[in-house]
């Protein structure tokens, strides 16, 4: 788009002319050589012509600005002419290109938000690595996993009702059918992370990540068979060396554990079960819940559900004899309550970034980002415990891996017929 800019000079000097204001603050050259700039009640006395030096009256001016006494025009020093005797000007708009300041803005906008999402992806891989760590340091020396992710539900529900309470985040109205709705996929999260907290206190975290892998193989198996999605072509191939990376890694891996593993594939069918019954379930009403004030409802009720259940199943281990028993493993006291602090915190702190974005980019640049998490975690925490990986074991996680990558890339590839 152009702006018009009235710019005027002339080649030789100007007289004084009565048309003009004699305002200082209007005076053709006070401030620079080649603007000029005109108070527009002074605009007004501009005598226009034409060719034939007949005076005229030029069509109606429409300016836009925020105070009258305000406006200037600008006008060029090449387009002023004096028409022989007469002291009349003629002035031409002449349209000179401007910088779009809504271009300049929007540009600034991309840039801000794309330094958002690389920012708010580091943090969420940062805080799963951490949490994986503690995680695993704790449930080593303190094999409880009922308790230790109650423990974390609680830190969740601590962080959630601060926040509500001090209006950092609007409190939802739960209506009866909203929780009704609510209530399964809360007890598929809570089993969900309890059979993971169980597979990382029994095989090594990489392992147990490498069997998560194959969360997309329990979707669509779900989707076909309850929904009758039929998945594309490209869809089951890429679930083909997910399916052969998990094996291989299963067969080579140096800390297999049938409870480990077992507990991992588990989890992989209620998290999954959850996504996928998710939309039959969700009512009409749930669509005024976000993404995060539908995850700190589900923490609230999976922590309230899974406190008692701890208790009956592993009775209460927060007594000095079981803290001390875990010190006795190389983990003193303190340590042990700060890791587990710290593994609460940041177990509802990733989960949380981890809905936040979601409500800013799709659900495919969302699995791709999952799948690049998943690779950082995997190297991460082979580095920290040092664990053993042979070449085999390495291949099979690869390949599961790329697998997970090319199935999050299959889904853009939208046929004609309904995809997963």
């Amino acid at each position: 788009m152009q702006n018009t800019l009235l710019l005027f000079s002339t080649s030789s000097s100007i007289p004084k002319s009565p048309f003009l204001n004699p305002n200082p603050k209007m005076s053709l050259l006070s401030h620079h050589p080649s603007l000029i700039q005109l108070h527009h009640y002074s605009l007004r006395r501009i005598s226009w012509g034409r060719a034939n030096s007949k005076p005229f009256l030029p069509p109606p001016l429409s300016f836009s600005s925020s105070s009258s006494s305000s406006f200037k025009a600008e006008i060029s020093a090449s387009i002023l002419s004096r028409r022989g005797k007469e002291n009349d000007f003629i002035v031409r708009a002449t349209p000179t290109s401007m910088p779009e300041s809504s271009e300049e803005s929007a540009i600034e906008q991309e840039l801000g938000r794309t330094l958002q999402l690389v920012s708010m992806f580091g943090i969420w891989y940062l805080l799963n690595i951490y949490f994986n760590i503690f995680n695993k340091q704790v449930l080593k020396v303190y094999p409880f996993p009922a308790t230790v992710t109650a423990f974390q539900f609680g830190c969740g529900t601590l962080i959630i009702l601060f926040m509500w309470g001090f209006k950092l985040y609007n409190r939802p109205n739960i209506t009866p059918s909203q929780f009704a709705a609510i209530l399964p996929l809360a007890v598929a999260h809570t089993l969900g992370n309890l059979l993971t907290n169980v597979s990382l206190g029994k095989v090594s975290v990489s392992f147990t990540h490498t069997i998560k892998a194959m969360e997309p193989f329990f979707t669509v198996l779900f989707s076909a068979l309850y929904f009758s999605e039929i998945p594309s072509v490209w869809v089951v191939s890429s679930l083909v060396p997910i399916v052969g990376g998990v094996a291989l890694a299963s067969f080579t891996e140096a800390s297999f554990n049938w409870i480990g593993f077992c507990s991992a594939m588990a989890s992989n069918v209620t998290n999954q079960s959850r996504n996928v019954f998710s939309k039959k379930l969700m009512v009409q009403e749930e669509e005024t819940l976000d993404n995060i004030n539908l995850f700190s409802v589900i923490t609230i009720i999976s922590f309230l559900m899974l406190t008692p259940s701890a208790i009956l199943i592993e009775g209460v281990k927060f007594s000095p004899s079981y803290l001390q028993s875990a010190a006795n493993q190389g983990l003193n006291i303190k340590e042990l309550c700060l890791r587990l602090l710290l593994s609460g915190i940041c177990f509802h702190s990733y989960q949380q970034v981890s809905y936040m974005i979601l409500q800013m980019v799709s659900p495919v640049t969302h699995a791709v980002g999952n799948c690049v998490k998943r690779v950082v975690l995997i190297v991460s925490s082979v580095i920290f415990f040092q664990t053993p990986i042979s070449p085999v074991n390495s291949l099979g996680t690869a390949v599961a891996l790329a697998g997970v990558f090319l199935y999050s890339r299959a889904k853009r590839i939208k046929p004609n017929s309904k995809v997963v």
